[in-house]
């Protein structure tokens, strides 16, 4: 298969060129480059981009939502703060501990 321009890609994919230039800049599509600089989308790229549509479609995510999930898998120290915070929201401690203090500030009044 021959290497595909952003048009053509486009064409065949669905995808916006604009969407295509947004993809690459969120790191989700990488092409290759042409001598000149052009982009070139492969039969990589072109599964990569049907296979994103339908992630997308199927769980009901923005490009956002992948972007965020590829931070997570690239920056350690990103995802052991999101998984710090996700405890957190597990543990009811720290909203008991408010309760009572509220409780407490009322009965004073």
């Amino acid at each position: 298969m021959k290497f595909l321009a952003v048009g053509e890609t486009a064409q065949h994919t669905g995808w916006s060129a604009r969407m295509l230039r947004y993809l690459e800049q969120a790191g989700l599509v990488t092409p290759s480059r042409s001598a000149g600089g052009y982009r070139q989308y492969g039969l990589r790229e072109l599964n990569q981009l049907r296979s994103l549509a339908e992630i997308r479609n199927r769980f009901g995510l923005g490009i956002g939502d992948m972007a965020f999930a590829l931070r997570l898998r690239r920056e350690p120290e990103l995802r052991a703060a999101v998984d710090n915070w996700l405890a957190g929201m597990d543990d009811t401690s720290f909203l008991e501990w408010e309760q009572r203090k509220h409780e407490r500030l009322l009965t004073a009044a």
